[in-house]
């Protein structure tokens, strides 16, 4: 097992989201959290971005993801919530410090959380809302002929009517053709003509997974077999599951559900990430607290953040910190974050959620 030393930066801080990135541009690492960022490399003095909405146990911030919108070599935040019926961006204020201003970029309905990814293969990330009540779509940020970020940005409806809506989110080589697939909680959407920009994309209702899965759905080979399998846990309900891929006597993708752990619910993040250093990603994830205020199964249990070692379609626990949150114990949120924060070149977690804001480091 892999040891980490863990440290609590902010526990009166209950925002779910975080980033790391150099906000002041001093090529020190910086963490963003909800309504304030914590200046690195020691984390101990917080400046606050905005004031947030606190409706009871729900807070209106579920990502808080760096881009530089406006192009000024200042990274901003894109952010959405539940129930701020959009999808924002935080202007950095750079050198001139104080508040950041907050900027619709489109009205949305509900938003579960966001997710980012270089869908087209360009080096500029796209943006994922993950919205129940709307078809799959990206936002993709409008660059200027010098590559900077105008601030206007674009949407592109991928989710036909066929597909519906999905309270999840994942891309990945599903069928190794070399191109990227966006996976539902219901089947696959397949790009047409190897265009990202097609149009409505393919779907392909192959699986159906039960209630809600976390955001991300992930996609790795788990069993060495050559074939990208799914990873996904139970976001509202006891479980974390992967799906084996496979084919039947007509050459048919087929899918084959596995339990790799029953007894924690609430996986609403994970990341693949080789912690270790071995060379081979570990599945990092852990506890969401009350996310929906107690009314689910496990919902209120304690907390905990953990990684498994994947060997031959296994997956072996290692927990990092287990307990109530009450008492100073740590779950991952609804968006945490995977890097050197130390500069030891070893992988640390940065983990927000309602029971405050806490680092794991490697030594």
């Amino acid at each position: 097992m892999i040891h980490f030393d863990k440290r609590a930066i902010d526990i009166e801080n209950k925002c779910e989201a975080c980033s790391v990135f150099d906000v002041d541009n001093n090529g020190i690492p910086d963490i963003v959290c909800g309504e304030f960022w914590y200046e690195g490399p020691d984390f101990t003095r917080k400046h606050r971005i905005c004031h947030l909405t606190y409706d009871g146990n729900y807070i209106y911030d579920f990502s808080d993801y760096p881009m530089d919108v406006d192009g000024d070599g200042y990274l901003d935040i894109i952010t959405g919530s539940w129930w701020d019926n959009g999808l924002f961006w935080r202007q950095n204020p750079g050198k001139a410090g104080g508040e950041w201003k907050t900027h619709k970029i489109m009205s949305l309905g509900n938003v579960e959380t966001i997710r980012y990814y270089d869908i087209d293969g360009d080096g500029q990330i796209e943006i994922f809302p993950v919205c129940p009540g709307e078809p799959t779509f990206f936002v993709k940020l409008v660059l200027d002929k010098n590559g900077k970020g105008t601030g206007k940005f674009e949407k592109h409806v991928i989710g036909g009517p066929e597909a519906g809506s999905s309270p999840s989110v994942g891309v990945g080589d599903i069928d190794g053709d070399g191109l990227p697939e966006v996976l539902q909680h219901n089947g696959i959407l397949h790009m047409k003509n190897r265009d990202p920009y097609c149009g409505l994309w393919e779907f392909l209702p192959e699986y159906k997974m039960p209630g809600s899965p976390s955001v991300p759905i992930l996609i790795w080979d788990v069993n060495g077999d050559g074939k990208n399998d799914i990873i996904a846990g139970a976001a509202h309900a006891y479980g974390l599951f992967w799906y084996e891929q496979g084919l039947d006597e007509k050459g048919k993708r087929t899918w084959t559900s596995h339990c790799i752990d029953g007894a924690w619910s609430q996986y609403h993040d994970m990341q693949l990430a080789d912690i270790d250093g071995d060379g081979k990603p570990e599945l990092v994830t852990g506890k969401r607290f009350k996310a929906h205020n107690g009314n689910e199964p496990g919902d209120a249990d304690d907390v905990f953040v953990c990684y498994y070692k994947m060997k031959d379609g296994g997956f072996y626990r290692y927990v990092l910190d287990f307990g109530d949150p009450t008492q100073g114990h740590s779950g991952v949120g609804i968006y945490f974050w995977i890097t050197d924060i130390s500069g030891n070149g070893k992988p640390d977690i940065v983990a927000p959620g309602k029971e405050g804001l806490y680092i794991f480091t490697q030594p």
